[in-house]
């Protein structure tokens, strides 16, 4: 079976499946996949869809090499022996200069031909295409060795000059998904100064106040100066506590770029360098959820983790996040005093849960939680996976 698609010509139900994979990977750049993984997508689909034996991409960095430079057709044994990345020299800096293609019979007869390493495959026949948005050229792909006789045609080179395009639109959504990254670090600094500001600042300056207080009334008034460091000591505390809230309070890292293990394995190394605790993290792989179901679970797992660093007294903390019986299993256990769920004693903590019960709903989970007084609390949160 077959169809027409503009001037391309005809291409068969395999040829579709190729197009459609590189469309669904470039849709994907900015929530699924890495740029890497979609410029590699398009890479080999370009190489099968001409029908060439050996195919690369590269993107250029500002140091005359390569930040991402790509191959296809050829073994990891092959790609080892090769050496290291290119230069942006010969024909390499050719297509990151020109915005124009190259077809070649024979890629050793253009005049900027330079050379390849000793176990670099031998290539012949070459078609180039820069990898262009507007007048600026993002990178390059090209073609090598036609498996078919007569070499590269112009219906190629209209084929690898739309897979071109496709490659330009990953590599400037991942441009903007950078710089929207970077502008959400510069509001969260800006948040945290504020809450800095706001609170512990204050509980410094009384805190500075106080012990000058204390260190004039050592000799006269030694009664007085012992209340005065209690109440440093009371201070310090509070602010101590005030950084740390600061610190779990912090907004979700970027999840659709992370993912949900990676960004809470990072939380969690955070709250190991400013506690006391023991926190340990054991993720498996877990696959992709909705963006709101993500953002629950890591808020979820945040109140968790802020309930038991600041009210259990615990020396270590667990976080389990894996995947049981088709569905994400989120554990948070603590060794601390635990806590009567059915009185009134912990309002606050209690709050907490009612909290973390309404995102358990609207995640479409299931949230348990068991405590024992002694012996520590278990927060469970098992959500189903996306279908």
């Amino acid at each position: 079976m077959s169809v027409t698609v503009g001037t391309l010509g005809v291409v068969t139900g395999i040829e579709r499946n190729e197009l459609r994979e590189v469309s669904a990977a470039v849709l994907a750049v900015a929530t699924h996949l890495s740029v890497r993984d979609v410029l590699q997508t398009i890479l080999t689909s370009a190489r099968r869809l001409v029908g060439a034996r050996y195919a690369a991409l590269g993107v250029p960095d500002s140091e005359g090499g390569f930040s991402e430079f790509l191959a296809d057709g050829i073994t990891d044994e092959q790609w080892a022996a090769i050496g290291p990345l290119p230069r942006q020299h010969g024909l390499l800096g050719v297509l990151l200069s020109d915005p124009s293609p190259v077809r070649l019979a024979d890629i050793r007869e253009h005049p900027r031909f330079d050379w390849w390493p000793a176990a670099h495959p031998v290539l012949t026949d070459f078609l180039g295409m820069p990898i262009s948005d507007g007048e600026e050229i993002l990178g390059e792909i090209f073609l090598a060795n036609k498996i078919k006789p007569g070499g590269f045609t112009a219906q190629d080179e209209e084929l690898l000059e739309l897979l071109a395009a496709h490659a330009a639109i990953a590599l400037v959504n991942a441009r903007l998904y950078e710089r929207g990254r970077e502008l959400t670090i510069v509001e969260e600094r800006h948040r945290i100064a504020r809450e800095l500001h706001d609170s512990v600042t204050q509980k410094l300056f009384s805190l500075r106040l106080t012990a000058e207080a204390a260190a004039a009334l050592v000799e006269r008034d030694a009664g007085r100066a012992l209340g005065e460091l209690d109440t440093v000591r009371r201070l310090a505390a509070e602010a101590a506590d005030e950084l740390r809230s600061v610190v779990i309070g912090l907004r979700p890292p970027d999840l659709a770029g992370d993912g949900l293990d990676v960004a809470l394995g990072k939380q969690i190394d955070v709250l190991n360098r400013v506690h006391g605790a023991v926190v340990r993290f054991r993720g498996g792989p877990i696959p992709r959820l909705a963006a709101a179901r993500e953002e629950a679970v890591y808020r979820i797992s945040q109140e968790a983790l802020h309930n038991a660093l600041r009210h259990s007294a615990a020396g270590r903390i667990e976080v389990d996040l894996v995947m049981r019986a088709g569905g994400v299993v989120l554990e948070v256990r603590d060794d601390g005093v635990g806590f009567d769920l059915s009185t009134q004693e912990h309002a606050s903590r209690r709050l907490g849960l009612s909290s973390m019960r309404e995102r358990a709903r609207s995640a479409g989970g299931k949230l348990k939680v068991t405590s024992h007084s002694p012996g520590g609390t278990t927060v469970r949160l098992e959500v189903p996976v996306d279908q």
